[in-house]
């Protein structure tokens, strides 16, 4: 599974968008995500990547699009 399909898993899993957003979309902007799903995101992302994710990168910014994403997983696993 690639890294995007991942990602993508993570966020079908805590929201109810039927469709994949575009790489580029704002995931809060679109309503696919907000403040109080933004921890169930980071918790899925630590399961799915095996990372940890740090209180203070709790940051919408750091998570707003998939691309952002995918970016934030590979600064914290190399």
């Amino acid at each position: 599974m690639s890294k995007q399909a991942g990602i993508l898993k993570v966020i079908h899993a805590v929201s109810e968008i039927p469709n994949d957003p575009s790489p580029d979309e704002s995931l809060f902007d679109s309503g696919t995500l907000d403040s109080f799903t933004l921890p169930d995101l980071v918790t899925g992302l630590e399961k799915e990547f095996n990372v940890k994710i740090p209180d203070s990168d709790l940051v919408p910014e750091r998570f707003d699009t998939v691309t952002k994403i995918e970016a934030y997983l590979d600064s914290r696993q190399s």
